[in-house]
């Protein structure tokens, strides 16, 4: 059984969540539903619980002023939240669980596996949140937060040269040499990364348009990446190419 606390501000959405969790997820207790962030922080320290679900915004303290007044993290945490599409990038960014208003069954569901799972936060990952949250668009993230099997690894977005789709998951290929299997799709990957001059030019590749050395082409038209792997291009990922270039 894993015991729970639900931290939101607004009545509402609280006995929404503890209704829902009755009703989706019968291994979740909650044993702490609070309308107020300094009451959330006394029940996570009084209570010890397995999992927290938390709002953002509240009054008093916000959820990254209540988590840096509790020294160590042992507990997975889900932010609830109403923000809109920008801010589920920022999520993925920091690989942060999340929840967006009104909450769906089936997400709700998937989220307490992974809290079954016991993968805690880490600093770092609130850090990034925080930063792109309250940053906006102009002030994206340097790293991105991977989700692997026993955790997390945070990698330099310019150290990335290429992603390779591996059907449910993805592998990081970095210029160091070393490779990251992450519990992520391409697709994911790509929404997070597309705005920071990464191109999908095949189904299986997004390559980071800093690392190209060469086109070539041909009747199989590839590029050749800065680790000198070659990477095939979609013939209609071409046009793509030729607008983020100019060339071709």
């Amino acid at each position: 059984m894993l015991k729970a606390i639900i931290i939101d501000d607004e009545p509402d959405c609280v006995k929404l969540l503890a209704l829902q969790l009755k009703m989706y997820c019968p291994q979740v207790q909650v044993i702490g539903e609070c309308t107020e962030s300094e009451d959330g922080y006394i029940k996570i320290k009084e209570l010890q619980p397995d999992i927290v679900f938390m709002d953002i915004e509240m009054p008093v303290m916000n959820a990254f002023q209540l988590l840096e007044k509790i020294a160590d993290i042992n507990f997975s945490l889900v932010f609830v939240t109403a923000y809109d599409q920008f801010a589920v990038k920022a999520f993925r960014f920091s690989a942060l669980d999340y929840l967006l208003k009104p909450i769906d069954g089936k997400d709700l569901k998937a989220a307490v596996e992974k809290a079954e799972q016991r993968h805690w936060p880490k600093i770092q990952q609130l850090g990034l949140l925080k930063q792109q949250l309250h940053g906006g668009v102009k002030n994206l993230p340097d790293k991105i937060a991977l989700p692997y099997q026993n955790g997390v690894t945070f990698a330099e977005i310019k150290n990335v040269i290429y992603c390779e789709s591996d059907n449910n998951y993805t592998r990081i290929h970095t210029i160091d040499g070393n490779q990251y299997m992450v519990a992520k799709t391409l697709g994911d990957i790509q929404e997070v990364l597309e705005e920071r001059n990464f191109l999908r030019i095949h189904r299986q590749y997004l390559i980071n348009l800093d690392h190209i050395k060469k086109y070539v082409r041909g009747e199989g038209n590839y590029v050749i990446m800065s680790n000198n792997q070659s990477i095939p291009v979609a013939r209609n990922q071409k046009e793509k190419l030729i607008e983020k270039f100019g060339w071709l």
